[in-house]
C-alpha cells in the first residue's frame, strides 16, 4: 500500500445536502473496483493511474483531529470518490478504525459502496445507530451477475450485495440501494428495474434511489468507450450518436422506467425520494432517542 500526504480527511462537501450528509470523508484515493462507468475517474479530479487505491498517511489521527474540531456532530459520508472497502481494507481496517471514531465521538456516517465487505462493520453500524443517523447505501445497477462482472468486473458481485442488504437489513442497520447509474442501452431496461426492485424488497431493503442514466466527461468518456469496443461492439457509435460530448447521458427511456420504478416502489412500499429516505432514516434515529429518554426517566 502507498500512503500519500493529507492535511485534513472530514472535510464539508460542495454538494451538501446530499443525503442529508454533513460531512464527507475519503480514506483512500483511487478504487479497484474497474467499474467501466466511474465518474470518479474524470480528468477534472487530477488522480492519475485511478485503478491503484492508495491511503491517507496517518489518516486515523487526522480523522480524530478533524472530529474534534468540528462544532457539533453531524452525518458524515463516505464512498463519494473511492469505495471504503475496497480489497485492502480487509486487512489495513482503515475504514473500520474511522467509524469507531464517528462512534466514539457521536457522529453519524453514510456509506456508499459495492463491496460486501460493509457486513463485517455491521456491529460497529448497530453501536452508532444507538446515538446518531446511519444511511447504508449498496450500489447495485443491474440484478445480473453476468452483466455485473463486465460493468463492475472488480467489485462484489450483484447477488452478494443483495445478501450484504439482507445481513444489514435482519440487523436493525438502515439500508438501501443507490440504482444509479442505469447505462443507456445496457441496463435500461424495464425487466431489469423491476429485478433490482424486487429484488432489494426481498432483501429488506428501505428505499432505493434511481438515476437513469450516467454521466460522461473528459477522462472517463474515452474509458467507459473503450470498454464499449471492448464488450459491446457497435454500441460507442450509438452513444455518439446520441449524446455527443454531453455530461448528462439521460437514458432515452428514462420516463417510461421512472413510471414503471414509482409504480413498483409505491406497491412494494418502498421510499425512493431523497427527502423521504433522509426524513426516514434519520427519524429512525430520533425515535430511538426520544424511547432511551423515556426509559431513564
Amino acid at each position: 500500500m502507498e500512503y500519500i500526504p493529507a492535511k485534513s480527511i472530514v472535510l464539508r462537501p460542495k454538494n451538501h445536502g446530499w443525503f442529508g450528509t454533513d460531512y464527507n470523508m475519503n480514506i483512500y484515493r483511487g478504487c479497484s473496483h474497474g467499474c467501466i462507468y466511474c465518474d470518479s475517474r474524470s480528468l477534472c479530479y487530477q488522480i492519475e493511474d485511478f485503478d491503484r487505491v492508495r491511503a491517507k498517511q496517518d489518516a486515523l489521527r487526522i480523522i480524530r483531529d478533524d472530529l474534534l474540531k468540528k462544532r457539533k456532530p453531524g452525518v458524515v459520508a463516505t464512498g463519494a470518490m473511492s469505495d471504503p472497502y475496497n480489497p485492502r481494507e480487509k486487512e489495513l481496517k482503515l475504514t473500520r478504525n474511522a467509524l469507531e471514531l464517528l462512534n466514539a465521538y457521536r457522529f453519524g456516517v453514510a456509506i456508499a459502496t459495492k463491496s460486501a465487505l460493509v457486513a463485517r462493520d455491521v456491529n460497529i453500524l448497530k453501536d452508532i445507530q444507538e446515538k446518531a443517523p446511519v444511511l447504508v447505501k449498496i450500489t447495485i445497477t443491474t440484478a445480473d451477475d453476468n452483466l455485473g462482472k463486465i460493468i463492475e468486473p472488480n467489485a462484489s458481485l450483484p447477488s452478494e450485495r443483495f445478501d450484504v442488504l439482507k445481513t444489514l437489513s435482519e440487523s436493525g442497520v438502515y439500508a438501501g440501494v443507490l440504482m444509479m447509474p442505469i447505462l443507456p442501452f445496457i441496463e435500461d431496461t424495464e425487466e431489469n428495474i423491476i429485478n433490482i426492485v424486487r429484488k432489494a424488497k426481498e432483501n429488506g431493503a428501505r428505499f432505493i434511489y434511481p438515476a437513469f442514466g450516467m454521466t460522461l466527461r473528459a477522462g472517463n468518456r474515452e474509458y467507459f468507450y473503450e470498454k464499449l469496443d471492448l464488450h459491446f461492439p457497435g454500441l460507442k457509435e450509438k452513444y455518439i450518436k446520441k449524446y455527443h460530448d454531453r455530461y448528462n447521458c439521460t437514458s432515452p427511456k428514462a420516463k417510461k422506467l421512472w413510471s414503471i420504478f414509482a409504480e413498483e416502489c409505491n406497491r412494494l412500499e418502498l421510499r425512493y425520494q431523497m427527502k423521504n429516505i433522509v426524513a426516514d432514516y434519520k427519524r429512525g434515529y430520533a425515535a430511538r432517542q426520544l424511547n432511551l429518554f423515556e426509559t431513564n426517566a
